[in-house]
């Protein structure tokens, strides 16, 4: 199964990521223009600014607008608020081959009984997996079941009180259980990545579980923000690491996410930025790792995360010249749901396997997350004209029909 010999992966077509019917064929008219207003209003950099205290003194003061978030931008970014209310999504989502990660999005928490719920929360989505091919993946933060700052004063490795010792414990504990879940119902868990000084606790955890569960197939797999321009070589450690103590490390490849955070507190804390110099190293660091792990398939699983249209196509182009199968389990890519539907659909229509991540949870404990998507779409240039071009594409096509 986990054969790299020569397939008829090489009779597939091409992925067009110019395609929109197929790109949008799971959306109907009022979707499309949800997301076309949706994606102009995000274009508008002081609208996006001005939302989250906006939005959070509403919430305060008992202003109705739960249910204008709910119906726009968490209609379109997210599954809905409970497992059960994702399952709409799940099957739009599958119909097209594409397949769901849920990603329960409460952060921020710093209370023992909402980590006990979290770790219940997450091991309820791969009791879902386990019962439906369309649930291949889910993930966890470390943050979801365990204080923010007792990871901190780990990384700094500053001594614990016994309470924190024990509070550490638990933390460990739910990790533990979470894992012991995946592997008994065999559905693969991410470990999301965080914050530079509180990652090396986190990929020392995440490293500990592989080596308990990963021996006969991947179940567990860490994080490497190759916007760091230390984690290419994480990623060549650890599969040392892999090799001499006989798993097979699963690496989940993205950019990053916290690159201004990480950019200000070095920067305030007089220490050299982990941040890569440049947005060409991150990309050289990004398809160097894609290159690495399709060289090294059979003792590597990965998951490719990324909304750049290169880094799909050079993936697509390395499992093609490598003979590697499109449908190999340890391949594959992924995206955000309500973002980049021309490379998801496109590569799924290609026969490739492709998972959305599909976050989920409470609107008022998800807003974060929604806000973050935002923030973050109107940093990245040409993003939103992207994914506005390809809609507005789209709707001319459908009104053509007519």
């Amino acid at each position: 199964m986990l054969s790299n010999e020569t397939t008829n992966s090489s009779k597939h077509a091409k992925p067009s990521f110019e395609n929109t019917e197929i790109a949008f064929r799971h959306s109907s008219n009022a979707d499309l223009n949800r997301a076309y207003w949706l994606f102009r209003i995000i274009n508008v950099n002081f609208l996006v600014k001005i939302g989250p205290p906006v939005t959070n003194f509403a919430i305060k003061i008992g202003l109705p607008i739960k249910s204008i978030i709910k119906a726009t931008i968490f209609k379109h970014f997210c599954g809905g608020e409970t497992i059960a209310e994702c399952d709409n999504t799940i099957k739009n989502l599958y119909s097209g081959g594409v397949g769901t990660i849920l990603d329960y999005s409460i952060e921020g928490e710093d209370d023992e009984a909402v980590f006990d719920n979290t770790r219940d929360e997450i091991i309820r989505t791969i009791v879902r997996g386990s019962k439906d091919p369309a649930v291949p993946i889910t993930v966890f933060k470390i943050t979801g079941v365990g204080r923010f700052a007792l990871l901190e004063k780990l990384d700094a490795r500053l001594p614990l009180t016994p309470e924190e010792e024990q509070e550490w414990q638990r933390v460990q504990s739910r990790v533990l259980a979470i894992c012991e879940k995946a592997h008994s119902s065999n559905v693969p868990v991410m470990i999301d990545a965080e914050e530079s000084w509180i990652q090396e606790t986190i990929d020392l955890l995440a490293l500990t579980m592989m080596t308990q569960f990963n021996t006969k197939k991947v179940i567990v797999y860490n994080t490497y923000q190759m916007y760091r321009h230390d984690k290419l070589a994480s990623i060549l450690n650890d599969h040392e690491i892999a090799i001499s103590e006989g798993f097979i490390l699963g690496a989940k490849i993205v950019r990053g996410a916290y690159m201004e955070k990480e950019r200000k507190r070095a920067q305030e804390m007089g220490y050299p930025s982990p941040i890569q110099p440049d947005k060409k190293s991150t990309d050289l660091d990004y398809d160097s790792a894609l290159d690495y792990c399709t060289s090294n398939i059979d003792k590597i699983a990965f998951i490719a995360g990324t909304h750049n249209e290169e880094s799909c196509r050079l993936l697509a182009e390395l499992l093609d010249a490598k003979q590697i199968d499109h449908k190999n389990p340890h391949v594959y890519f992924s995206q955000l749901l309500g973002m980049s539907d021309n490379l998801s659909f496109n590569l799924a229509d290609a026969q490739y396997n492709v998972a959305k991540y599909v976050p989920y949870g409470p609107i008022k404990a998800v807003l974060p997350y929604l806000f973050r998507r935002a923030q973050e779409n109107t940093a990245i240039a040409g993003q939103m004209s992207r994914e506005l071009g390809l809609i507005v594409k789209e709707r001319k096509r459908r009104s053509g029909l007519r």
